[in-house]
Parts: C-alpha cells; sequence; structure tokens
C-alpha cells in the first residue's frame, strides 16, 4: 500500500478571497506487479499555465509524459526491488505498451527493465527512502533530500534497499 500525499489546493472565492479549494489525499495508481504507486497531484497543459479556481486539474487521466506544453506533478512511490512480482520482460513490455522506451544502444536490450526517456524536462526530489538513477552506463545513489534535474535521458530507478522510496516529480515538457 502507497503512502498517501496530502493535497492542498488553493483558489479564490466569488470575492476573490484565497480560499482552500482541495484540502485531501491525491487518488493514487497502483501498479503492485512493478512495486510502483503514482499519487497524481497537478496537471497543466499550457505555458503559460491556466489558473482554475473551479476545476481540479488532477483529475483527468494523462500518461507519463505531461501534455504538449504541459507540466505534471506526482508523487511516486517505487517499493523494493526484492518485492517486484513482475519479471523484466513483463515490466520492459508494461513499459512500451504506455509509450515508453529507452533509446540508443538501449532501446532493444536495455540494462534495466525500467529504462526509459521521455522529452521533459524532470525535477525530482527524493522524500524518503533510498534508490538508484540509473543512466545508459553509471549510476547515482540518491537518498532523502537528494534532487535530480533529468533532462530528457535514458533512466530507470532501481530500489535495491528494504525499504520504499518516495520521490516528487513535476515533469515539464520540452523539445529535445
Amino acid at each position: 500500500m502507497a503512502t498517501p500525499t496530502r493535497r492542498v489546493v488553493t483558489g479564490k472565492d466569488e470575492n476573490g478571497k484565497a480560499v482552500v479549494m482541495i484540502d485531501g489525499m491525491a487518488s493514487v495508481h497502483e501498479r503492485k506487479e512493478t512495486g510502483v504507486a503514482m499519487s497524481m497531484v497537478w496537471v497543466t497543459d499550457a505555458m503559460p499555465a491556466e489558473v482554475s479556481f473551479e476545476a481540479d486539474a488532477a483529475a483527468r487521466k494523462v500518461g507519463v509524459p505531461p501534455p504538449s506544453n504541459g507540466t505534471i506533478f506526482r508523487v511516486v512511490e517505487f517499493a523494493p526491488d526484492k518485492d517486484v512480482a513482475a519479471d523484466a520482460e513483463t515490466r520492459l513490455n508494461m513499459l512500451r505498451q504506455m509509450g515508453l522506451s529507452a533509446e540508443g544502444s538501449q532501446k532493444d536490450h536495455p540494462r534495466h527493465p525500467g529504462m526509459h526517456k521521455t522529452n521533459t524536462i524532470d525535477y525530482a526530489a527524493v522524500l524518503s527512502g533510498e534508490i538508484d538513477m540509473l543512466l545508459d552506463d553509471s549510476e547515482v545513489h540518491l537518498k532523502a533530500g537528494d534532487v535530480v534535474v533529468q533532462q530528457a535521458t535514458n533512466h530507470a530507478w532501481a530500489n535495491r534497499g528494504d525499504v520504499p522510496c518516495q520521490i516528487a516529480f513535476i515533469l515539464v515538457d520540452a523539445k529535445g
């Protein structure tokens, strides 16, 4: 079970006064077979973003990358790899079905079944736990408090520890 993410969204009332519009748990989408749970926080689909004081911008279905010219803010929890039920081939096929895959020499034989690339700038802040970010030929061990700025590069996440790792991601549509 994923750690819940409380979401507080502000807006304006009919008099223009700042108020809390939403205060509750973000919706969670779990892929138990891959050990990943995603809490959707907010989605935009334009730059500059439209500000709406009426609609819940996270209450819509989106893929992994944001809409064209948009952003996605989500919190992802990665179960320890030892607890992931799906084998490598199943995980690789699931990514391909979502329209994600690695690029270059990693495309057909990635070093990790979660290896993929999106045309986004990703801001990632590790909230809890530890995880390894795998790149084409290297990896970086990250722990709570570490942040990553990822610029449309091949990557995968490997939780080789014993506890879940929770990361806040903001993906921004990019050219590249």
